[in-house]
């Protein structure tokens, strides 16, 4: 008999293993950097860095949550001194970017550090964006160069800033990035039951 209850707890656990591994694997290579056949369009940011305790205020007062409880990844925008057409023409390849993402365009959230944009070409292009003020200047080291222009950094739903995308990038390989980070995560999502991104901060996405 008990030979028998201990047969059956130790199929019951080879059972549970088999179904567990695939989600531990994902988890472990996730976090070691690794993505199947993919390199990235921008810059990896190496060391990793939280942006968690970067305080950013919007309009109405309230503050960005960089553990976002909707696992959406972060473009956030970080404009030069000025913000004309040169760095308009950038946001809104990034608006068309996320939408081309279809049913993962609601992973990913656009964040604007700064004073907007103002005029007729900026009222059509900066409703699809959220404005706020970096407080303390923590993406300041990010800022472009030039005036007329704007630097991007990925931040993944954990908080951790990822990628880094210089002023001029390339926007048809920065909608790719987008494409398997979103993707993988729904994946790693879905694997994990829905836990929220502070508790599989470790099933983050490197791209190399």
């Amino acid at each position: 008999m008990m030979q028998s209850r201990y047969r059956k707890r130790l199929q019951l656990l080879m059972i549970g293993a088999i179904f567990a591994l695939p989600i531990a694997l994902a988890a472990l290579l996730a976090n070691s950097g690794w993505m199947p056949g993919t390199r990235s369009f921008g810059e990896g940011i190496v060391p990793q860095r939280s942006v968690e305790n970067i305080v950013v205020e919007l309009a109405d007062g309230s503050r960005i949550n960089w553990h976002d409880p909707d696992w959406r990844w972060s473009l956030v925008a970080i404009p030069g001194s000025r913000c004309a057409q040169a760095c308009m023409a950038q946001l809104d390849l990034l608006h068309r970017a996320r939408v081309s993402l279809n049913q993962n365009s609601t992973r990913v959230r656009l964040l604007y550090l700064g004073t907007p944009p103002v005029g007729a070409e900026a009222e059509q292009i900066m409703p699809a964006w959220q404005v706020g003020t970096d407080i303390a200047n923590g993406f300041a080291g990010w800022a472009p160069a030039v005036d007329d222009g704007v630097a991007v950094v990925l931040v993944k739903p954990d908080g951790i800033a990822l990628t880094y995308y210089a002023n001029g990038f390339d926007a048809s390989g920065l909608r790719k990035d987008l494409a398997k980070v979103t993707k993988w995560s729904a994946a790693i999502r879905d694997a994990a039951g829905g836990m929220r991104p502070a508790a599989c901060s470790r099933t983050g996405t490197l791209l190399s």
